[in-house]
């Protein structure tokens, strides 16, 4: 009811939230944002407020959402180990195209192809491992905690938690000509250009193929 009256003409609603609480962000028609819910998850966003504008993408990890305004720049606000504080890589969010996110990570991809993540680093919020690699990224696909980056080449790149997809060293050699990625909670499939496929992370989670990996073939 505290925002009811300003929640007119909403384009998109992003939501974040776990087991024990959780929050909406709308973007309106005009490029603001009216949120909502509990503060901890990122239902308070009076500290960014003046800053939202114009904004054309929300994302959200599972307590804090992250803005892209249509200027490329990026406010974040939710919970700061969540990814709702971004100033260690600020002055890095410019020309933002598109943001992913995992439980408590986020991941910006830029217009030169590199990727700025940050948040928490067991959730994929540090990058530097791999940060010379990252470049030429296409897409990102996530776990609940890695992310998987699709380059120009067909070639993939992980980071994050390593038994949830964020450690591929096992495949890596297979992972060539990639097409397409898909995730479940805690393991990654990669399709190949020849219509196989590689699978990684948690075997409970889907991340072990190799029962079924003869029929997996040109699928």
């Amino acid at each position: 009811s505290a925002v009811q009256d300003q929640l007119k003409n909403v384009q998109e609603v992003q939501a974040s939230g776990g087991v024990h609480g959780g929050a909406f962000a709308a973007i309106l028609a005009d490029g603001s944002v009216v949120a909502w819910g509990d503060p901890k998850y990122g239902g308070d966003s009076s500290a960014v407020q003046e800053g939202l504008c114009n904004v054309q993408q929300i994302q959200a990890t599972l307590a804090a959402f992250a803005a892209i305004s249509a200027d490329g720049s990026v406010l974040t606000w939710g919970d700061p180990t969540s990814g709702g504080d971004s100033s260690r890589v600020q002055h890095q969010l410019r020309n933002v195209q598109h943001i992913q996110a995992t439980g408590l990570a986020f991941a910006a991809i830029l217009a030169d192809a590199s990727v700025v993540a940050w948040g928490d680093p067991g959730h994929g919020g540090d990058s530097s491992a791999v940060q010379r690699q990252l470049r030429n990224v296409q897409k990102i696909q996530v776990t609940r905690r890695a992310f998987a980056a699709l380059l120009a080449d067909g070639s993939v790149i992980t980071w994050g938690a390593p038994d949830c997809g964020g450690d591929s060293s096992a495949v890596k050699d297979r992972l060539r000509n990639v097409q397409q990625i898909q995730a479940t909670s805690f393991a990654f499939t990669a399709l190949l250009a020849d219509g196989s496929l590689v699978t990684w992370g948690n075997p409970t989670w889907g991340g072990d193929s190799s029962a079924v990996q003869e029929q997996l073939q040109y699928l």
